[in-house]
């Protein structure tokens, strides 16, 4: 997400305003593990995941059959040590804009199961856009 640290929330303040900020709270193992499971192919960038969209073969890219690496920040243990830095520099990102009023949460794991009141809030802030044939 971004901003990501309190300077960039800072920067972002100099060139407009936000009147709504959307915070996913995820298990900290739910993104552990759905991240240590990112594969590419590095020629392409291609991305696989090995739990929701994984390649026809294991390890080796759908066009071209090469082999599929797992790049040294998405190994586990490095995922862990990102996760747990971006819990430290976000933290006051979170704080600034709750102290603002515009923060809005939603916890779970699933994306289909929190879609829907992400969803709800984004239509109840927005304008729906009208085509040509409808103004």
């Amino acid at each position: 997400g971004f901003p990501r640290t309190l300077g960039q929330a800072e920067a972002l303040d100099r060139i407009c305003e936000l009147d709504l900020v959307i915070s996913l709270n995820i298990p900290f193992e739910t993104l552990k593990d759905r991240l240590s499971a990112r594969w590419v192919h590095p020629a392409s960038g291609r991305v696989y995941n090995m739990d929701f969209n994984p390649p026809h073969v294991h390890g080796v890219d759908d066009l071209t059959g090469e082999p599929l690496v797992q790049r040294e920040d998405d190994k586990p243990e490095a995922v862990a040590a990102r996760l747990r830095k971006y819990k430290d520099a976000a933290k006051p990102v979170i704080e600034l804009y709750k102290s603002r009023g515009i923060l809005h949460s939603f916890s779970g794991t699933e994306t289909n199961k929190i879609w829907p009141y992400v969803y709800t809030l984004l239509s109840s802030k927005i304008p729906p856009v009208l085509s040509d044939e409808e103004n």
